[in-house]
């Protein structure tokens, strides 16, 4: 058995792993706009990327590698160096060609698509980098784009027998946010004796159900990244653990994503069951997370359940207006067939709407399949940052 307690660090949890953030003018007013992740041994890696086809030329970069080991992550803000072409490659080459006594490393981009990068300004902030520094909070704020708060996480993972790893993550991410993964940077950082294989197998699984089930805006970006470094420095592993760990650390960054949607004031789960299949589940659930008449809905608290109704049917998958069920969080306004949303059904909704957290289920009545899905409300904010967002 084992037992898995929240500690506190960051990327800098796991044993031999050290981050901070700097600022290197490439955001105003001096604010951290760049950081690194260093361990002291290299890591195998597990990563997961978005599917957008015009995916930016830092994960050509990665993918171009073939299959390697690195101790170093160099990651940049405000420029996305996404649809830059070859020149865009060339600048990540010569960039990491400046850094002296690390071992293949990656670099990773969020901001702006359509512009170069500022070479002399990243080459030039990279002088600052101290490798000794532990300053996990730094970093996870200089990669913030849109974001309002900075997100990180860190587990300790302990043993029947004393032993121990820990896993850390940091994450941006707050528009652009659509359930192929989601318009993020994750960073996480173990220093469990995991294998290569086995940990892109559970990176793949655990990212369906926390980053593959978020929705802010239902946009795919061209910069969606998971990269999963293991040092292997605590020589400790326990598959079921780490997987159970992994989980919990993705969740909660994912939640944190959508939590922190450009303007949201509501974090909703959509919980759907009674499905064919779990895949026709998941396609209700995401369906739902991406509509912009139901989050219009949850913006304004209007607990109308006919765009819940409506979307399950346009969802394309088997369903049936008589033995469909709808729910406010414990509230029924919808049972198969029967309608229990009168006046004082629609006051006790809009109060649940009212709650910053809460759940809408949605019960097909056709089989067993299930899946949630996360997402929130839309709303004036959203236009006004996205508006101007290269000023």
């Amino acid at each position: 058995m084992y037992k898995i307690v929240q500690t506190t660090g960051g990327v800098c949890a796991s044993n031999g792993f050290y981050a901070d953030g700097i600022s290197a003018g490439l955001k105003k007013n001096n604010a951290l706009d760049m950081a690194f992740i260093y361990s002291e041994n290299e890591c195998e890696i597990a990563s997961v990327f978005t599917t957008n086809k015009m995916y930016a030329a830092p994960i050509k970069h990665f993918r171009a590698k073939g299959s390697f080991k690195t101790n170093f992550v160099l990651i940049n803000s405000k420029n996305a160096n996404a649809m830059t072409g070859q020149a865009g490659l060339e600048d990540i080459d010569e960039i990491l060609s400046h850094l002296e006594n690390v071992t293949n490393p990656i670099m990773s981009s969020t901001g702006v698509i359509g512009a170069r990068l500022p070479k002399q300004k990243i080459i030039e902030g990279m002088k600052q980098f101290d490798l000794t520094k532990r300053e996990p909070s730094s970093a996870s704020k200089a990669i913030m784009t849109t974001d309002a708060f900075s997100k990180e996480i860190a587990l300790k993972v302990e043993l029947d027998d004393g032993k121990s790893f820990s896993i850390g993550a940091m994450a941006k991410g707050a528009g652009m946010i659509n359930p192929a993964m989601a318009t993020m940077l994750c960073f996480i950082t173990t220093d469990a004796d995991v294998a290569k294989q086995e940990m892109q197998d559970i990176l793949d699984e655990v990212t369906k159900t926390t980053f593959n089930a978020i929705s802010v805006d239902g946009d795919t970006s061209t910069n969606d990244t998971v990269l999963l470094l293991s040092n292997a420095k605590s020589g400790v592993y326990d598959a079921d653990a780490f997987k159970e760990a992994l989980f919990k650390v993705m969740h909660f960054l994912a939640l944190e994503m959508v939590r922190d949607g450009e303007g949201a004031t509501k974090l909703v789960t959509y919980k759907v069951s009674g499905a064919k299949s779990d895949r026709e589940a998941e396609i209700v659930a995401k369906t739902l997370s991406d509509s912009l008449l139901v989050k219009t809905a949850l913006y304004g608290e209007d607990p109308n359940w006919g765009r819940i109704a409506s979307t399950v049917g346009a969802s394309g998958v088997e369903a049936y207006e008589e033995k469909l069920k709808i729910s406010f969080d414990t509230h029924c306004v919808y049972d198969k067939g029967v309608l229990n949303f009168d006046e004082e059904m629609e006051k006790k909704c809009a109060i649940v709407m009212g709650h910053k957290k809460f759940t809408i289920s949605c019960d097909l009545g056709v089989g067993k399949g299930s899946f949630k899905a996360y997402g929130c409300d839309l709303g004036h904010e959203y236009v006004n940052i996205n508006a101007d967002y290269r000023t």
